[in-house]
Parts: C-alpha cells; sequence; structure tokens
C-alpha cells in the first residue's frame, strides 16, 4: 500500500470512528439505529470516493487532504473555515443530544429519505470530482488551472457545494432529529460566504471565469440562486 492510500484511508478512518464516538457518547446510546445506518451511508460513500481517487486522481486526492483554516493561503477563507467549523461541529452534536432526550419524534421513511439525500449529496461531490481535478479543499488557483463547463458544472457554478447542501439537510434527519434543522440555515450561510469570495477571486485570478460566471447564471441551486 502506497504511503498517500495509508494516509487517505487511514484519515477518512479516523473521521468515522471519531464522528461515531462523538455521537455516541452525546447520545448516550449503543442502540441509536439511525447512528449505525447514517455511519454505514457515509462510510460507503467516502471510501468509495477515496479507492476511486487512488486509482484515476491520485493528485487531487493529495490536494482534498490540505483542509482547514490552516491550510487556506486567502485570510477571508481563514475565517470562514475557522467559523464554519464550529457551524458544523454543532450541527453534527445537536441530533446526538436531540436523541438523548427524545425531542424529536422522526418516522423511519423520513430517516431513511434523510439517508438518501446524504447519499445523493455524496454522489454529486463524486461527480464534480471526476469532472473538476482542481476541485481542491482550499481556495487556490493552480498554475495549469482551467475553467470546467461541463458535467454540473453546466448546471451550477459550484456543484461541490450544491453536494455539501443536500448532504448537510439530509445530515439531522438521518439522524432521527428534527431540532438539527434549527442549524440548517446557519450551514447555508456558511457555504454562501466561502462561494462568494472564492468567486472573487476565481474571477480575478482565472482565465475564462468572468465569462463562465455569465454563461451559468446559478451558483448553487438551478432555477433559484
Amino acid at each position: 500500500m502506497s504511503a498517500l492510500a495509508k494516509r487517505a484511508l487511514g484519515g477518512a478512518l479516523r473521521f468515522v470512528f471519531f464522528l461515531a464516538a462523538l455521537l455516541l457518547v452525546v447520545s448516550g446510546s449503543l442502540f441509536y439505529w439511525q447512528l449505525w445506518l447514517f455511519l454505514a451511508v457515509l462510510s460507503l460513500s467516502v471510501f468509495a470516493i477515496t479507492f476511486y481517487l487512488l486509482r484515476h486522481d491520485p493528485v487531487l486526492l493529495e490536494r482534498r487532504m490540505m483542509a482547514g483554516p490552516k491550510a487556506e493561503r486567502e485570510r477571508s477563507q481563514k475565517i470562514i473555515m475557522g467559523f464554519g467549523a464550529v457551524v458544523f461541529f454543532s450541527y453534527a452534536l445537536l441530533p446526538g443530544f436531540d436523541h438523548r432526550f427524545a425531542w424529536s419524534s422522526v418516522p423511519d421513511w423520513a430517516v431513511f429519505l434523510g439517508d438518501l439525500a446524504v447519499g445523493a449529496g455524496m454522489l454529486i461531490v463524486f461527480f464534480v470530482f471526476r469532472e473538476n481535478s482542481f476541485a481542491s479543499s482550499t481556495v487556490e488557483i493552480h498554475p495549469d488551472q482551467q475553467v470546467i463547463s461541463t458535467g454540473l458544472y453546466g448546471i451550477v457554478r459550484h456543484p461541490m457545494y450544491m453536494g455539501a447542501l443536500l448532504f448537510s439537510l439530509g445530515t439531522p434527519v438521518a439522524l432521527g432529529s428534527w431540532w438539527g434543522l434549527i442549524l440548517f440555515p446557519a450551514i447555508v450561510a456558511v457555504l454562501a460566504w466561502r462561494l462568494i469570495e472564492e468567486e472573487r477571486m476565481l474571477i480575478r485570478d482565472l482565465p475564462g471565469y468572468a465569462a463562465y460566471r455569465d454563461e451559468v447564471r446559478f451558483r448553487l441551486v438551478p432555477c433559484l440562486w
């Protein structure tokens, strides 16, 4: 196994185990079937994407592994990612507390729909990675980078954020929590803030992006914004 494979798969395992341990502690129950189903969908998606990138685009995988506020070069993105980390951490914890204190009563069919949204969001992310080898975790321009306008990029300018939005919408419901959705507007705000700042840099530094922006009208949600 290559060094990159060990790092990537090890990182994916640590992420899944950390999230599982966190929610099990917060929920106070091992019999949290919604969590186990969610983790199965998430793990399958994460590892499928990781294996695909290891085989077909290891350069992109390497770029994706450099993430977080410290990895960002733009000061505005450091601030956004720092704030976003707090929001996403809170967003992940709230369903666990909801389960512990039984605030919500989410029917099974809604839980399954939530998992479907989680899987669909990850599938969108996969299609983005397959289409765009420059879809790194940080906002930056690479020397040989070009504007991508094919695939989902012909529908919205930021399809990976669209996938993240769908994933985020499905997560609390998949975990059996209506109350978890109370923080969803904050998730939308962070994604919108990040992509607006990212577009300013792309228009400034990536040749052809301004014309692409004029051609593809919608940023995040088709026919809406």
